[in-house]
């Protein structure tokens, strides 16, 4: 797209964010006084009872009349209250992707080119009218020859193309902002357009969620509180995705599970458990658990649907957010504060002690209170009120996390109020992470696998250095000098000096990792 078309959408957008008074976002990024009273000029006046909203509710209602690639983004930053604010975090989260369907004359066409086959051929019932609609696909029943009910999501005509264009305009604004607004380079808008449009493309391969349902159902296969569903790989590709249909009530139909004979008790536990699973056990967990993608089946089981947005967390964040968790849940900030620590997530330069003082005046009022009433996603929402204080580095792999947590916390107390749900946590934490020697041994595996793996491009690395050696030793010189070529010592029967000495490093470190973890 051209400067001069991204100045005419900008333009639009301005006017919407006007009608619906959310020009305040310009003071959030620190512009200059008169660029924002210029923009607050062109994006015109306000509609009538929007003095009666909160900001957040007036901002998501801008972002839902601009279409479906503003609220997936809405929703993005919606797990960046670090950016945005808590309050209007809270609000961008509540949008809803949805979206009138397209015609199922086109969904057919969709299926059948991207399937190489007939409906026909397919599927002895296909129903025309989708069951769900969103920005990026719509979802149809259907009926395969073999007698098995799936459900088939199809992507939207056109929608790659769509898509990248309104990325593009995303791009344009954070460059812009990150050139002329020095306040905004903080907040580093345009990586953030980046993880967004990484995140999005994803999204557009059916192929990877399927691939992602796959792999959580492997790590519930003999787990009976919690299931995926079964991925039909004959009828899927890029373009569709086909899925064994659940059977099962949504989880938000209180009423009906009541009514069904659920235990909502066993049905929260099982949810929650199914979580902390995924998320530390696993490290691989369900990033997008509202309410419209949970159901319940027989015996009080979860199962989950739409697997579009997954979260990953290597073993060591696993490790020292499982730890951080389990401090605040025992009252231990003094050990919580030294996680942040270890975990590189505060600077050294700051005080262990006066960030444990912190973490205390958070956690005391929320955890100080009937185990019904103690809520995790309070203390997290407070703990962003520390990290400016503290100059805390921004952990995008844990925001994600942060928000799925608060989000199953919100759907276990609505099914099970007065459940003690951290006291069930701070149980699975304890059983699960290990603690005192064995929490060193594991960490001096992980660290020592992670610098093996990583030998073969330091060798590679060193070899393209131009490591020569000579009679009287090393010596690095850049290829383009005049000196001897590099002859690999292997090829006069003695090992390649280069490896030898990258290898005599890793056992050298290996060795100094073992001794330091066990004194």
């Amino acid at each position: 797209m051209t400067v001069l078309g991204n100045v005419g959408r900008a333009l639009r957008i301005l006017r919407v964010l006007g009608a619906h008074d959310a020009t305040f976002l310009f003071r959030r990024f620190g512009l200059p006084g008169w660029m924002h009273w210029g923009l607050v000029v062109l994006a015109g006046r306000a509609k009538r009872g929007m003095d009666a909203l909160r900001p957040g509710q007036r901002l998501a209602a801008a972002v839902q009349e601009m279409g479906p690639s503003f609220v997936k983004f809405g929703q993005s930053l919606s797990t960046r209250p670090d950016i945005v604010g808590e309050e209007l975090a809270a609000d961008l989260a509540l949008l809803r992707d949805r979206l009138p369907p397209f015609p199922a004359a086109k969904a057919r066409a969709i299926i059948e080119r991207e399937l190489d086959q007939s409906m026909d051929d397919l599927f002895v019932r296909f129903e025309d009218q989708p069951v769900a609609a969103a920005s990026i696909a719509q979802v149809h029943f259907a009926v395969t020859f073999e007698g098995e009910p799936v459900a088939v999501k199809v992507l939207r005509p056109d929608i790659e193309e769509e898509f990248a264009k309104d990325v593009a305009l995303f791009t344009w604004g954070a460059e812009m902002l990150e050139r002329f607004v020095e306040g905004a380079r903080r907040l580093e808008p345009a990586r953030v357009v980046r993880t967004f449009a990484r995140s999005v493309q994803d999204e557009l391969d059916l192929r990877l969620e399927g691939a992602a349902a796959s792999e959580l159902s492997e790590s519930f296969v003999n787990d009976p509180t919690f299931r995926v569903p079964d991925v039909d790989w004959r009828r899927t590709q890029r373009r569709v995705l086909s899925t064994e249909r659940v059977v099962g009530i949504p989880i938000a139909e209180r009423a009906a599970l009541l009514a069904a004979g659920h235990n909502l008790d066993r049905v929260a536990e099982n949810l929650l458990t199914a979580f902390l699973n995924q998320a530390f056990r696993d490290g691989f967990f369900h990033a997008d658990m509202h309410h419209g993608n949970l159901f319940v089946g027989p015996g009080d089981q979860v199962v989950a649907v739409d697997f579009g947005i997954m979260g990953r967390l290597d073993a060591k964040d696993r490790r020292h957010v499982g730890a951080m968790l389990l401090a605040f849940l025992t009252g231990d900030y003094r050990r919580a504060a030294e996680v942040h620590f270890q975990a590189g997530y505060v600077r050294r330069d700051q005080s262990v002690d006066s960030f444990a003082q912190a973490l205390r005046s958070i956690a005391k009022p929320i955890f100080d209170r009937p185990p019904a009433e103690v809520s995790m996603g309070k203390l997290l929402a407070h703990l962003f009120q520390v990290t400016e204080q503290f100059r805390m580095r921004t952990q995008p792999q844990l925001l994600l996390l942060q928000k799925t947590l608060v989000v199953v916390e919100g759907l276990c107390r609505d099914l099970s109020p007065e459940a003690d749900l951290w006291g069930a946590a701070r149980v699975f934490l304890r059983k699960s992470l290990p603690v005192g020697i064995a929490a060193q041994a594991q960490a001096t595996v992980e660290e020592t696998i992670a610098t093996v793996q990583r030998i073969p491009s330091l060798i590679e690395a060193a070899e393209r250095a131009g490591a020569t050696f000579t009679p009287e030793g090393f010596r690095l010189a850049p290829p383009n000098m005049d000196s001897p070529p590099l002859i690999p010592m292997s090829k006069r029967g003695t090992a390649n000096p280069v490896r030898m000495l990258m290898y005599g490093i890793t056992l050298v470190l290996f060795g100094y990792v073992i001794f330091n973890s066990l004194t």
